[in-house]
């Protein structure tokens, strides 16, 4: 029988630990997951390596191949899957930096779910000056915070700090991802307690 996906997109700056949050939180929930790098054209990827941020030309094909493997990922997964305990989750890892490119992943998922990634500059850098293996130089950095645009209160949207360690960021994406389904409200916010703090009406 086909169960209903919920679609959580791990989202932030190159740096911010997308991948490793959506890889990790899937596995402790039993979901899949992808990494919307790995639809990146190689026209996309060779643009990247030399330093040259994407436009809005460039991102559009690649936000739609990322939601069309969304979708053959929950197929793959609604096919292998005998679970019947509600709607499984497939968590993207995937910049989302504009409203415009939320609002289309909104178009294209539905229902669907944002975690947002927040640090600060000096963390990011940090991270990726450390990173080996990937395309995107630390350089790009401040061409990405330039184009983040951080979720409104009217967006479905949880956010959850990156300072501190990456055992701490999932256990928070986690619990504020559950805090969130179970309130209803739009927007859940990491307080500095280090507990979900509901934001808007139900606070």
């Amino acid at each position: 029988m086909h169960r209903q996906a919920h679609y959580v997109v791990i989202m932030g700056v190159a740096g911010s630990g997308k991948t490793e949050v959506a890889r990790r939180i899937a596995e402790a929930t039993g979901d899949c997951w992808l990494d919307a790098d790995d639809y990146h054209p190689v026209e996309n990827v060779e643009h990247m390596r030399r330093g040259q941020p994407l436009n809005d030309d460039m991102r559009w094909p690649w936000l739609s191949a990322v939601a069309d493997g969304a979708h053959t990922r929950s197929s793959i997964d609604d096919t292998a899957d005998a679970r019947t305990d509600g709607a499984q989750k497939v968590f993207i890892a995937c910049s989302a930096l504009k409203r415009r490119y939320r609002d289309f992943l909104c178009r294209k998922l539905d229902p669907v779910t944002f975690v947002f990634l927040d640090g600060t500059r000096d963390v990011i850098q940090t991270r990726l000056e450390r990173r080996v293996g990937h395309f995107m130089p630390s350089a790009l950095l401040d061409s990405q915070l330039a184009d983040l645009e951080p979720p409104g209160p009217d967006e479905n949207c949880v956010t959850v700090s990156i300072d501190a360690p990456i055992d701490t960021v999932v256990a928070m994406a986690i619990d504020n991802l559950a805090a969130h389904e179970n309130s209803g409200s739009s927007t859940v916010k990491d307080n500095t307690a280090g507990k979900p703090e509901l934001q808007g009406e139900d606070k």
